[in-house]
């Protein structure tokens, strides 16, 4: 099986169990499912969060998502609990398709390493 193929399965796969739990019967989106991720890596799952926190989930998420792929590092955690990253190399030019594949392997990956899929 090619790696794009295996890459599609397992996001299809994801994007299915993700949207059963969280989604009112809609596929989640890419962001969504960033977004799922922050909330996730902050820890406090039963909060409700003003639009200024949501992007910065989404960027905690971004950051956890590209360090193994050695783009962040994980410095600390502040004294509200919200984790800090420091940028170890800048993300290279990609196309917006470009951009996507990398964000759902790293997704996928993620998922892999918490045993939801496999």
């Amino acid at each position: 099986m090619s790696r794009d193929t295996q890459l599609k399965e397992r996001w299809e796969q994801l994007v299915t169990i993700l949207s059963d739990q969280f989604s009112q019967g809609e596929d989640l989106d890419l962001d969504a499912i960033i977004y799922l991720v922050g909330v996730q890596e902050l820890g406090k799952v039963h909060k409700e969060f003003k639009k200024d926190e949501k992007l910065n989930l989404m960027h905690i998420a971004i950051c956890r998502l590209l360090e193994p792929y050695g783009f962040y590092e994980f410095e600390f955690f502040d004294e509200e609990g919200w984790p800090h990253y420091k940028v170890k190399e800048e993300l290279p030019p990609l196309k917006a398709g470009e951009q996507s594949v990398l964000m759902k392997e790293a997704i996928v990956n993620y998922f892999l390493e918490r045993e939801v899929i496999s």
